[in-house]
Protein backbone atom coordinates (compact mmCIF):
# COMPACT_ATOMS: atom_id res chain seq x y z
CA UNK A 1 0.00 0.00 0.00
CA UNK A 2 2.76 2.42 0.96
CA UNK A 3 4.59 1.58 -2.27
CA UNK A 4 1.52 2.60 -4.26
CA UNK A 5 1.48 6.15 -2.87
CA UNK A 6 2.78 8.97 -5.03
CA UNK A 7 6.43 9.96 -4.69
CA UNK A 8 5.31 13.30 -3.22
CA UNK A 9 3.25 11.66 -0.48
CA UNK A 10 6.04 9.20 0.37
CA UNK A 11 8.48 12.11 0.55
CA UNK A 12 6.10 14.01 2.83
CA UNK A 13 5.80 11.00 5.12
CA UNK A 14 9.59 10.75 5.30
CA UNK A 15 9.88 14.46 6.14
CA UNK A 16 7.17 14.06 8.78
CA UNK A 17 9.00 11.18 10.42
CA UNK A 18 12.25 13.16 10.40
CA UNK A 19 10.61 16.27 11.83
CA UNK A 20 8.72 14.45 14.57
CA UNK A 21 11.73 12.35 15.58
CA UNK A 22 14.12 15.31 15.72
CA UNK A 23 11.60 17.43 17.63
CA UNK A 24 10.89 14.61 20.06
CA UNK A 25 14.59 14.02 20.65
CA UNK A 26 15.11 17.75 21.22
CA UNK A 27 12.28 17.70 23.76
CA UNK A 28 14.21 15.10 25.77
CA UNK A 29 17.55 16.85 25.16
CA UNK A 30 18.73 13.92 22.99
CA UNK A 31 19.02 11.80 26.14
CA UNK A 32 18.57 8.23 24.91
CA UNK A 33 17.87 7.11 28.49
CA UNK A 34 14.74 9.27 28.43
CA UNK A 35 13.53 7.90 25.08
CA UNK A 36 10.13 6.28 25.38
CA UNK A 37 8.65 4.71 22.26
CA UNK A 38 5.14 5.39 23.56
CA UNK A 39 5.90 9.10 23.87
CA UNK A 40 7.40 9.22 20.40
CA UNK A 41 4.35 7.44 18.93
CA UNK A 42 2.10 9.90 20.77
CA UNK A 43 4.07 12.78 19.21
CA UNK A 44 3.74 11.09 15.81
CA UNK A 45 -0.03 10.68 16.17
CA UNK A 46 -0.42 14.28 17.31
CA UNK A 47 1.62 15.49 14.35
CA UNK A 48 -0.29 13.50 11.75
CA UNK A 49 -3.63 14.55 13.23
CA UNK A 50 -2.80 18.24 13.58
CA UNK A 51 -0.04 19.17 11.16
CA UNK A 52 0.62 16.64 8.42
CA UNK A 53 -0.71 17.69 5.03
CA UNK A 54 -0.11 14.32 3.42
CA UNK A 55 -2.90 12.61 5.38
CA UNK A 56 -5.51 14.30 3.18
CA UNK A 57 -3.91 12.68 0.14
CA UNK A 58 -4.20 9.15 1.53
CA UNK A 59 -7.57 7.42 1.35
CA UNK A 60 -9.33 6.40 4.55
CA UNK A 61 -9.20 2.79 3.32
CA UNK A 62 -5.39 2.94 3.14
CA UNK A 63 -5.07 4.77 6.48
CA UNK A 64 -7.18 2.10 8.19
CA UNK A 65 -5.19 -0.76 6.74
CA UNK A 66 -2.89 -2.64 9.16
CA UNK A 67 -0.56 -3.29 6.21
CA UNK A 68 -0.16 0.45 5.65
CA UNK A 69 0.69 1.03 9.32
CA UNK A 70 3.19 -1.80 9.21
CA UNK A 71 4.84 -0.30 6.12
CA UNK A 72 4.95 3.17 7.71
CA UNK A 73 6.50 1.62 10.84
CA UNK A 74 9.20 0.03 8.66
CA UNK A 75 9.78 3.38 6.97
CA UNK A 76 9.95 5.02 10.39
CA UNK A 77 12.66 2.58 11.47
CA UNK A 78 14.63 3.22 8.27
CA UNK A 79 14.41 7.00 8.64
CA UNK A 80 15.37 6.94 12.31
CA UNK A 81 18.28 4.60 11.56
CA UNK A 82 19.47 6.96 8.84
CA UNK A 83 19.22 9.98 11.17
CA UNK A 84 21.13 8.24 13.94
CA UNK A 85 23.87 7.04 11.61
CA UNK A 86 24.51 10.25 9.68
CA UNK A 87 27.74 11.68 11.11
CA UNK A 88 28.05 15.35 12.07
CA UNK A 89 29.59 17.54 9.39
CA UNK A 90 33.11 18.84 9.82
CA UNK A 91 31.65 22.35 10.05
CA UNK A 92 29.29 21.32 12.85
CA UNK A 93 32.14 19.68 14.76
CA UNK A 94 34.34 22.76 14.36
CA UNK A 95 31.57 25.14 15.44
CA UNK A 96 30.59 23.06 18.45
CA UNK A 97 34.14 22.49 19.61
CA UNK A 98 34.92 26.20 19.31
CA UNK A 99 31.83 27.23 21.29
CA UNK A 100 32.42 24.55 23.92
CA UNK A 101 35.98 25.72 24.40
CA UNK A 102 34.81 29.32 24.79
CA UNK A 103 32.08 28.38 27.27
CA UNK A 104 33.96 25.56 29.00
CA UNK A 105 31.18 23.05 28.36
CA UNK A 106 31.13 19.47 27.16
CA UNK A 107 28.15 18.17 25.24
CA UNK A 108 28.35 14.84 23.49
CA UNK A 109 26.75 14.36 20.09
CA UNK A 110 26.78 11.31 17.91
CA UNK A 111 24.94 12.23 14.72
CA UNK A 112 24.29 15.20 12.49
CA UNK A 113 20.82 15.88 13.92
CA UNK A 114 22.07 15.73 17.50
CA UNK A 115 24.97 18.01 16.55
CA UNK A 116 22.46 20.51 15.14
CA UNK A 117 20.61 20.40 18.46
CA UNK A 118 23.84 20.93 20.45
CA UNK A 119 24.94 23.73 18.16
CA UNK A 120 21.59 25.47 18.59
CA UNK A 121 21.73 24.99 22.37
CA UNK A 122 25.22 26.48 22.56
CA UNK A 123 24.25 29.46 20.40
CA UNK A 124 21.31 30.13 22.71
CA UNK A 125 23.64 30.04 25.72
CA UNK A 126 26.06 32.39 23.97
CA UNK A 127 23.26 34.88 23.28
CA UNK A 128 21.77 34.70 26.77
Amino acid sequence: MYKELSAGVKSSITRSITSVFENYMASIAWDENRFQMEDFIHAWRTYINESATWTDKVSDEVKQSPAFHEEVAKKMNQVIDKILNEPPSEQQIANIEMMQEEMNTHYDYACKAEAAYVESLLKEKQNA
